[in-house]
């Protein structure tokens, strides 16, 4: 089973380079930020407690988070694999995703970085708050906060990931395909060096 932690901060391009990835090796996604606004959407208890969350641009506690993720695994038992997007974001998220992954008899195979300025995050999180509708995406302050909360507790993270032989660190700046390519060339490092088996191999994603 190929998992991959797509990691950078918010608008570093996890998004778009997650749905290129999913693609291409069929894997499931798994994005907190899109489970939580789907409860968002459906008014939820949950929902309305991340709304207000997110919106002062706060992080979800880690055992809601965690528990969306278990389910997550538990409705997609075939999967090929899973791409984590945005997540874990702190070292105790990072430790209980292991645990995790290994109570369903599978671990994470890489952690990939993308690295961007913190004025180019900026410039593209405005941009992008014109049509995304997010609070948090169209205020400077709140987005400045964001990139802080990554810079203070979240890039932890890769020290942990580091430590298991996992990490690798890519430009996030530059054309969409070329830093698809140089993901993919890290991935199929991995892969060649932990091949899947070949039942593994042939299993497909559930829809």
């Amino acid at each position: 089973m190929l998992n991959i932690v797509l990691f950078g901060p918010p608008g570093a391009g996890k998004g778009t380079q997650s749905q290129k990835l999913i693609a291409h090796y069929h894997l499931v996604h798994l994005s907190t930020g899109d489970l939580l606004r789907a409860q968002i959407a459906q008014g939820t208890e949950l929902g309305l407690t991340a709304k207000k969350l997110m919106d002062e641009g706060l992080l979800v506690p880690d055992e809601v988070v965690i528990g969306m993720i278990g389910h997550a695994l538990q409705t997609n038992p075939q999967a090929a694999g899973f791409i984590f997007d945005g997540f874990p974001r702190t070292v105790a998220q990072a430790e209980s995703l292991d645990r995790l992954m290994a109570a369903h008899h599978t671990t994470i195979g890489c952690m990939i970085a993308l690295e961007v300025a913190e004025e180019e995050l900026v410039t593209r999180l405005l941009e992008r708050g014109k049509t995304s509708g997010r609070p948090d995406d169209q205020d400077e302050s709140k987005i400045r906060r964001r990139v802080t909360v990554y810079n203070t507790e979240t890039a932890q993270v890769a020290g942990y990931y580091a430590a298991q032989q996992k990490f690798h660190a890519l430009n996030g700046i530059g054309p969409i395909d070329t830093i698809f390519g140089q993901i993919c060339g890290l991935v199929d490092q991995h892969k060649a060096a932990a091949p899947e088996s070949p039942a593994a191999a042939t299993r497909e994603v559930q829809a």
